[in-house]
């Protein structure tokens, strides 16, 4: 049951129609890991910490830089030198100090990964490497545990919620491993930090949409961004035959 803090700190959004109470205790009874804090999972983070989600875990092994100021919106200029989780950690607590958050300060592998996903509601993919975005993958249709994803690079970004649960496509099903070799990195072509804002925002809003209920979350779609246009796009999207993860059809 809410406390009479809670109801004021959340007022906002429990009068938006589709969460009301009921949602908002779904978000406080809710664990989320997010893996990755900089430009995706800055946002992703404060924005479901602000909400309200019970528990998150945040994940990252690498250290704040200067270079990521401009983007990486829970870091500050004295956290440079800093990890990443435990930076982002002191932001959300900063924010609504009654958020349990757990940090784990360094790269996951598979193992770690399979470890963690267990009793997890959600996993909030803000990673910038294949080789881990791939290992979540399967790990997530191992333990059935949904993953929204999303990726920007320079003026462009995407996002998927990627469900094991409905039977969605996986990961690998929408860039099988062959991609990785020609995908492009925000650090060798550069990203503007709005761009990333704009898709790790998203990530939190699908993410609140799926915990809460209040909306229907995207489903069988990838919705593609080109911010410099602004022209959005969604694309219905299909498990692959013969797919190594999921199996396919």
């Amino acid at each position: 049951m809410l406390t009479d803090a809670q109801l004021q700190r959340y007022a906002r959004q429990i009068l938006v129609p589709g969460v009301d109470i009921a949602g908002q205790e779904r978000l406080q009874q809710a664990r989320v890991m997010v893996l990755g804090l900089g430009g995706l999972g800055s946002p992703a983070a404060l924005y479901l910490g602000g909400a309200g989600v019970g528990h998150l875990v945040l994940a990252d092994g690498d250290t704040v830089a200067v270079d990521n100021l401009p983007r990486q919106l829970c870091h500050q200029d004295d956290d440079c030198g800093r990890n990443k989780a435990h930076s982002a950690a002191a932001a959300i607590a900063a924010r609504n100090p009654e958020v349990s958050v757990e940090v784990i300060p360094r790269r996951l592998d598979e193992a770690d990964l399979d470890a963690c996903l267990p009793g997890l509601d959600l996993v909030l993919d803000c990673s910038d490497n294949y080789p881990l975005r791939y290992a979540l993958n399967r790990a997530s249709l191992r333990h059935r545990v949904p993953v929204v994803s999303a990726a920007a690079v320079r003026l462009e970004a995407q996002i998927a919620l990627l469900d094991p649960n409905r039977n969605d496509p996986c990961y690998r099903c929408l860039y099988p491993e062959a991609g990785a070799q020609t995908a492009l990195s925000c650090a060798e072509s550069g990203v503007l930090g709005p761009v990333v804002g704009v898709a790790g925002s998203l990530q939190a809003l699908e993410a609140i949409k799926y915990l809460s209920g209040c909306a229907e979350p995207l489903a069988g779609t990838l919705l593609m961004m080109d911010l410099a246009t602004l022209e959005f796009r969604r694309l219905g999207v299909q498990r692959r035959d013969g797919c190594p993860d999921c199996g396919g059809p």
